[in-house]
């Protein structure tokens, strides 16, 4: 009996190694000159680049998941968070408590995530169209993710798009414009579905 949980420790044990070689990512931050706040864990190697005269702010006890298995919902790359050469001298910023399943978030503007944001497996946070030197891409927008906001797995958030304090992106959703807090939200576009009461958000 206590054989068949042998697995189980041997993965603990697995989990803590990764954790203690993801101590290379505060170096790979200090490289960047990026502000990592405290006590920050990283489970395999997250990916950082920040351009010059940009800034990237991240809080204290933030999780940032990039090993393939250590989200068992399944993570196909690694946390990417860059700031990318434009005229707007980029900043990200990310509060404290948030936890990021092989997200990627990259800014040519502005994008501000809040507390105790989630983002699940595969998440994309993006504050522009991207190619600037295509005639049909639209100027980059502001992203702002507030407090306690849930982005379910695969969801990708697009410029210009606002999201309010205690919201839930369902699974798979591509939010192309503002959705309001309190709210239940998804699909491709992003709709509400539903308010939350007091008792769901707390």
């Amino acid at each position: 009996m206590k054989f068949r949980n042998f697995p189980h420790y041997i993965n603990i044990v697995t989990q803590r190694i990764h954790l203690l070689l993801g101590n290379i990512n505060q170096l790979n931050a200090l490289w960047w000159g990026i502000k990592l706040g405290k006590h920050a864990r990283f489970f395999g190697i997250c990916h950082f680049e920040r351009f010059p005269r940009t800034e990237i702010r991240i809080g204290s006890y933030c999780t940032f998941r990039s090993r393939k298995n250590s989200n068992l919902i399944g993570i196909n790359r690694p946390c990417s968070i860059a700031t990318i050469k434009s005229d707007y001298e980029a900043f990200i910023e990310i509060g404290n408590n948030c936890g990021f399943s092989g997200t990627v978030i990259g800014a040519f503007k502005h994008i501000k995530i809040g507390n105790n944001v989630r983002c699940g497996a595969n998440t994309l946070i993006i504050d522009s169209d991207w190619h600037l030197d295509d005639p049909r891409s639209g100027e980059p927008a502001d992203v702002v993710i507030g407090n306690n906001v849930w982005l379910g797995v695969n969801t990708v958030v697009l410029k210009g798009v606002i999201i309010g304090d205690n919201t839930v992106i369902g699974a798979n959703s591509v939010v192309t414009k503002s959705i309001p807090a309190n709210v239940i939200a998804a699909g491709n576009p992003c709709k509400v579905i539903r308010k939350i009461n007091a008792d769901e958000a707390n």
